[in-house]
């Protein structure tokens, strides 16, 4: 099956929308972005090292993460969780610490789908285009798409 992360970012408008299938159920793919040891395992490119330093992935809750390559430089997110619901919705900020003040706020959310695998649907709205554009020029969609794929590789590998 092909896997391939979508992601569509209108021109005139500051969001983007991304779709992602999985070759595992809703429950496994969203434990992995609410369990802070699988979390740190998974998100961002290849090439970096995660250390999550909070994950508390509940309504009211907040995460901070920090990345960082060979380079030794520092790159670290954080942000609220708004709204929970077990296997099936996030709403959360998130916000780069490199770009100050830019705060998304970002919808995914965990449908199962027939033998046992699944979709993950989101949507990122961006306080301006400008920002949105920032973030796709820094790498976004390369950075979500080989997430995603290592995510796939650990469920994988956990199964």
């Amino acid at each position: 099956m092909n896997n391939a992360l979508q992601l569509t970012s209108p021109q005139a408008a500051p969001y983007s929308d991304y779709k992602r299938e999985f070759d595992f159920p809703a429950a496994a793919v969203f434990r992995a972005h609410a369990d802070p040891a699988l979390y740190g395992q998974w998100i961002g490119p290849r090439g970096l090292t995660t250390r999550v330093e909070q994950l508390d992935c509940r309504s009211g809750g907040s995460f901070r993460f920090v990345q960082h390559g060979d380079d030794g430089v520092e790159h670290a997110f954080h942000g609220v969780f708004h709204t929970v619901r077990d296997n099936e919705f996030i709403l959360m900020t998130f916000e780069y610490e490199g770009f100050p003040d830019v705060v998304t706020l970002e919808y995914t959310r965990f449908e199962d789908l027939a033998g046992g695998r699944c979709r993950l649907a989101g949507h990122s709205v961006f306080p301006t285009l400008e920002d949105r554009e920032r973030y796709l020029a820094g790498g976004m969609e390369s950075g979500m798409a080989e997430g995603y794929d290592r995510l796939e590789e650990l469920l994988g590998r956990a199964g």
